[in-house]
C-alpha cells in the first residue's frame, strides 16, 4: 500500500505530504506545521514543495482523486525526508510508520534495481531466434534442393548426350558384299 504512494518526480522517488500523514495518523496541516518549525532539518534533497504543473501533472495520473480541494501545494518527501519525519513527529505511531516508509523506499530501490523477468519479453525472443533458425534452416535446404537440381540437370544433359551417341551407333548400316 505504502509503495503504491511513491512518485517519481524532479528524478526522486518521494512522498507526498497528505500521504505521510495519512500513514502518520495525523492531519496533514499537522504534518506541515511540524516541518516548518524543525525546517533545518529538510534541505531541498530531503523535502521540495510541488510546483503548480507538478501537482496538476500528478493528479492527472490518476483518474479518480480522493485528494480534494487543496489550498497548499504539497510538500514531496525523498526517503531521507520521510525518515527524518520520524525525529520531528514524536510519537509511536510515527516510528512505526517511519519503518514502514523506509522499508516502502527500499522496496521500491530494489525492484528498480532488480525489476522481475518479464515472460512475455523472455518468450517474445525466444520465438525471435527460433524463427531467424528456421529461416537459416529453409535457406540451406533451398541451397541443398538447388544443387540437387543442377545436378539432376547435368545428369539429364549427360543422358541426353549418350542417347544421340547411342542413335548415331545404332544407325542401320549399309551391306557389304554381293546382292544374291
Amino acid at each position: 500500500m505504502i509503495q503504491s504512494k511513491i512518485h517519481e518526480i524532479r528524478g526522486y522517488r518521494v512522498m507526498l505530504d497528505f500521504d505521510l500523514a495519512e500513514i502518520y495518523e495525523i492531519p496533514t496541516k499537522v504534518l506541515k506545521q511540524a516541518v516548518k518549525r524543525n525546517i533545518r532539518r529538510f534541505p531541498s534533497d530531503f523535502m521540495f514543495e510541488l510546483t503548480s504543473k507538478e501537482f496538476t501533472n500528478l493528479r492527472s495520473q490518476f483518474v479518480t482523486s480522493s485528494w480534494g480541494g487543496v489550498r497548499y501545494l504539497p510538500f514531496a518527501f525523498t526517503e531521507l525526508g520521510a525518515t527524518m519525519l520520524s525525529t520531528v513527529l514524536k510519537s509511536e505511531v510515527a516510528i512505526d510508520a517511519s519503518i514502514l516508509v523506509v522499508r516502502a523506499f527500499v522496496a521500491v530501490r530494489q525492484f528498480a534495481l532488480n525489476p522481475p523477468i518479464n515472460e512475455v519479453k523472455e518468450l517474445q525472443k525466444e520465438v525471435r531466434e527460433l524463427k531467424q533458425y528456421i529461416e537459416e534452416v529453409f535457406t540451406d535446404q533451398n541451397d541443398i534442393n538447388e544443387d540437387t537440381r543442377m545436378q539432376l540437370e547435368l545428369v539429364n544433359q549427360s543422358l541426353a548426350e549418350l542417347q544421340v551417341k547411342n542413335r548415331a551407333l545404332n544407325k542401320p548400316r549399309n551391306p557389304i558384299g554381293f546382292k544374291i
